[in-house]
């Protein structure tokens, strides 16, 4: 990620100048700029990093104007029996789990069933954190930002005990235990179990938005079409004997149990484009900053749910997922409507999300790459000038006081 925010910082600044530059067709898609890149390159591009990394299997989507228009699925979801990814082949999101989940709190918020800053214990104690009183702190908005202190799991400690690691509003640890917290909270207000909470979430989100095949709790269909996962070694992962696996099988996981496809992931991300399900004020809770992540030199932030790069000039969202033999990753800018997902049955999904995105942000061929710099250059030049002529007005104002 530091690698990716710094390479970011720097090449935004390029500039919004060049958006209109050009127009989609249908043979190519829209970079972040607003450059051409033409299908075809992009599959090359697709398929040499999947060759670079070993990825087994991957299915993609790219969101222009609020619309998809790109879908590539390559390579095997079962290497050994040699079955391809399919349209239909299923991906475990793994934490792209958390902003959909934040999302789908907001629901409950806007009902005013549940308040962001009431501390959860006056909704539901929980015993597994009784033995540190400073649980009685945490909230909502500090669990979906990850403010609450917790472990990112309990099994992270050799003795598997939950732990307030500080001062619970204080600072930042990434956690998925306080999502969980929120999960039972939201169980209990409901009065059901993982099952109703599925339920529930399939009523306020999933039939709305119109999806099809993201849910958190697995059924016969994702079962049967979901893909092999494989190690960073490319090998196949035994996740029937995996201990995770067995974990989440059957829960409503919040921060890790989501499956999906770009396709229909991707109805999601259109509809946090386009600001449906959620009023505006409530959209302003989800995507604001509410804690800092501890990246040196880089500002990026927390939302309920959502990275956030605070960059000028953009309003980009993102999220990478990481299940062992799953990784996924999602970027999306709310004002230009743009973005993409996709998901691997692969250790390094993740990494080829960043490097898609610098592959994304202008047009990879070279003519308009020195069109692109050259005028990052000149605005720079501008910026010097200007930047001098302050300086020098600097020095004559100090000159003439002291005459």
């Amino acid at each position: 990620m530091k690698n990716f925010v710094k390479q970011f910082r720097i090449i935004v600044l390029i500039g919004y100048v060049m958006t209109s530059c050009t127009s989609t067709n249908n043979d190519s898609v829209d970079s972040y700029l607003g450059f051409d890149i033409p299908k075809d390159s992009l599959d090359t591009f697709i398929t040499s990093k999947m060759a670079e990394y070993k990825i087994p299997g991957i299915s993609i989507a790219i969101i222009n104007d609020g619309e998809v228009v790109y879908h590539k699925i390559d390579g095997y979801a079962n290497v050994e029996e040699k079955l391809p990814v399919t349209k239909q082949t299923i991906f475990e999101g793994a934490s792209i789990s958390k902003p959909v989940f934040g999302f789908f709190v907001m629901t409950f918020v806007e009902e005013g069933v549940l308040d962001l800053d009431k501390p959860l214990y006056q909704y539901l104690e929980y015993p597994d954190i009784a033995h540190d009183e400073r649980y009685k702190k945490i909230t909502t908005r500090m669990a979906l930002s990850h403010q609450t202190g917790f472990q990112n799991w309990r099994e992270d400690d050799e003795d598997n005990t939950l732990k307030i690691q500080f001062e619970p509003g204080t600072d930042y640890f990434y956690s998925g235990e306080g999502y969980q917290y929120v999960t039972q909270v939201l169980k209990h207000i409901l009065n059901t179990d993982d099952a109703g909470l599925e339920a529930e979430f399939q009523k306020r989100i999933g039939k709305p938005i119109g999806l099809e095949h993201t849910i958190y709790i697995q059924n016969d269909y994702t079962r049967k079409h979901k893909a092999e996962p494989y190690d960073e070694n490319n090998n196949r992962v035994d996740w029937q004997n995996n201990y995770w696996v067995k974990k989440e099988d059957s829960i409503f996981s919040a921060p890790a149990s989501l499956h999906s496809e770009p396709i229909d992931f991707s109805k999601w991300m259109i509809a946090v484009m386009n600001e449906d399900i959620l009023s505006q004020e409530s959209y302003k809770e989800l995507l604001k900053p509410h804690s800092k992540v501890p990246y040196d030199e880089f500002d990026v932030r927390y939302t309920l749910g959502f990275t956030n790069i605070k960059l000028p000039l953009t309003n980009v969202y993102c999220h990478g997922g990481n299940n062992i033999g799953f990784t996924s990753w999602f970027l999306l800018d709310t004002k230009k409507d743009w973005g993409y997902v996709l998901f691997t049955n692969s250790e390094f999904g993740e990494q080829l999300g960043q490097d898609m995105f610098f592959y994304l942000l202008a047009d990879p061929s070279k003519t308009k790459l020195y069109v692109t710099l050259s005028i990052f250059s000149i605005l720079l030049i501008l910026v010097v000038v200007f930047f001098l002529k302050w300086v020098i007005r600097r020095i004559r104002k100090r000159k003439n006081q002291k005459i």
